[in-house]
């Protein structure tokens, strides 16, 4: 059994999806695994992970307009407005959402179906630097 932790610093532009897939497959790829699970975590209460379609960018663009319909940015409905219009927005949108995500690792690869790409959620309106943890649990390659 292996274990190999590692981080990945993500620059965001502000709100909207971020395809990691890549990075976490390169991450993967110098480790010698065969089998076993990756977990990646987004270490923010503002940000999130998600699996989604990576083929038709319409699906991103149609997730971000649904969430921006789902969860208003009005300072009249919250009452944490410290940080901005956009912060309590963006922790309800993290709270319906995921910040941990696992993967069967099948051969040295992410099992991932054909269209699907690991994104992470930018749910703040500024550019912010995201901190995303990878773990990876399971056999090396035979």
């Amino acid at each position: 059994m292996q274990q190999f932790q590692g981080r990945l610093e993500v620059a965001t532009r502000g709100r909207g999806l971020y395809d990691i897939t890549g990075r976490v497959a390169d991450w993967l790829d110098g480790r010698g695994v065969g089998a076993g699970l990756v977990t990646v975590f987004v270490q923010h209460t503002s940000a999130s992970l998600t699996i989604q379609e990576n083929a038709d960018p319409d699906v991103i663009d149609d997730l971000n307009a649904f969430f921006d319909r789902l969860v208003a940015e009005d300072p009249h409905l919250y009452r944490h407005t410290i940080e901005g219009a956009d912060d309590m927005p963006s922790h309800i949108r993290a709270a319906l959402t995921l910040t941990q995500i696992s993967i069967p690792i099948q051969h040295g690869r992410m099992a991932l179906g054909t269209w699907q790409g690991i994104y992470l959620f930018e749910h703040r309106a500024s550019p912010h630097r995201r901190s995303v943890v990878l773990h990876f649990l399971g056999e090396a390659e035979a």
